[in-house]
C-alpha cells in the first residue's frame, strides 16, 4: 500500500467514525409540541413583518412615520398567541413526546418571538419618534433587549437552579414588559432606562417562580385577557386604550413586585439566621 493510500484510509476511518449514530431518522420526525415551537417562530416573524410593513408604507407614501395603534396591536397579539404556544409546547411535549430537536427548536423559536420581535418594535416606537431621541442609544435599547434574551436562553439550558424555578426573568416575561413599555409611555430616555432594566432582570440571578398548576392557568388566563384587550383596542381604539393600559399597567407590576418579594424575603431569612446565631 503507498502513503497516499495510507493517508485515504485513515481520512475515511475518520470519517466513518464522526458519523452520527443511533435512530438518526428520529432526529428529523417533528412531535406536537414541534409543531407549537414553530407556530411561535412563525408569530414572532409575522410581529416584525407587520410592524416594517407600517413603516415602509408610510414611508413610500411620503409621510412622517407615526406608528399606527393598529399595527402594533396586530404585532402585540401574534406576540401573544406566539407566548400561548411557547406556554403549551412543554405541556405537550410532557403529556405526549418530545422530539430530539425539541429544546434547540423551543430556544431558537424564543430568540425571534420574544428577542428579536421586541427589540425591532422598541426600533420602531423609538427611532422615527419626534422626540428625537440619539439612534444610538435607541439601538443599545432594543440591542440589549436581544442579547440579553439570548443569554437567558443559554443560561437556562445550561443551568438549573435547586428551587427548580426560572433563574432571571422568563424571556416571554421579559419581552411582554418591553411591549408595555412600548404601550404605555412615549419614547423617552426614561423609558428606554426601563428597557435597560426588564434586560438587566433578564439575566439577573433573581428567581421567578415556574407556573405550575394553577399558577400555569392564571398565566394562561392572563395572556388570553390580554389577547382580548388587544383585539377591543385594535378594533376601537379610543375606547380600548384604557384597558389595554390596565393590561400594561398590571404586567411591569407584575415583573417588578417578584424582585421585590424575593429582597424582603431574604432579608427576613438574613435577619432568622442572626437571631439563631
Amino acid at each position: 500500500m503507498t502513503t497516499a493510500d495510507a493517508s485515504w484510509s485513515v481520512d475515511e476511518l475518520a470519517e466513518v467514525d464522526d458519523e452520527p449514530k443511533g435512530p438518526v431518522g428520529k432526529a428529523f420526525r417533528l412531535s406536537a409540541a414541534d409543531s407549537l415551537s414553530l407556530g411561535n417562530a412563525l408569530c414572532g416573524f409575522l410581529a416584525v413583518c407587520v410592524l416594517a410593513y407600517s413603516a415602509i408604507s408610510q414611508l413610500q407614501a411620503n409621510q412622517a412615520f407615526e406608528p399606527e395603534p393598529r399595527y402594533f396591536a396586530t404585532a402585540i397579539v401574534l406576540l401573544l398567541i406566539g407566548a400561548t404556544c411557547d406556554l403549551f409546547d412543554g405541556l405537550v411535549a410532557r403529556r405526549f413526546r418530545a422530539s430530539a430537536m425539541g429544546a434547540e427548536l423551543d430556544n431558537l423559536a424564543d430568540v425571534i418571538s420574544f428577542g428579536f420581535a421586541p427589540a425591532f418594535m422598541v426600533v420602531i416606537w423609538a427611532a422615527f419618534s419626534p422626540e428625537g431621541l440619539p439612534l444610538w442609544l435607541v439601538l443599545c435599547a432594543a440591542g440589549s433587549v436581544l442579547t440579553a434574551g439570548v443569554v437567558r436562553l443559554a443560561r437556562f439550558a445550561c443551568v438549573k437552579t435547586k428551587s427548580g424555578d426560572f433563574m432571571g426573568l422568563p424571556i416571554p416575561m421579559g419581552a411582554m414588559s418591553v411591549v408595555s413599555i412600548v404601550l404605555l409611555f412615549r419614547p423617552s430616555p426614561v423609558a428606554l432606562a426601563g428597557i435597560f432594566a426588564v434586560a438587566w432582570l433578564m439575566v439577573s440571578r433573581i428567581e421567578y417562580p415556574k407556573p405550575k398548576g394553577q399558577l400555569a392557568a392564571i398565566v394562561l388566563g392572563w395572556i388570553m385577557i390580554n389577547v382580548a384587550c388587544l383585539t377591543v383596542w385594535a378594533a376601537w381604539p379610543e375606547g380600548g386604550d384604557t384597558l389595554i393600559k390596565v393590561g400594561a399597567s398590571m404586567q411591569i407590576a407584575l415583573v417588578t413586585a417578584i424582585p421585590l418579594r424575593m429582597l424582603m424575603f431574604k432579608r427576613a431569612q438574613r435577619k432568622e439566621r442572626r437571631a439563631v446565631g
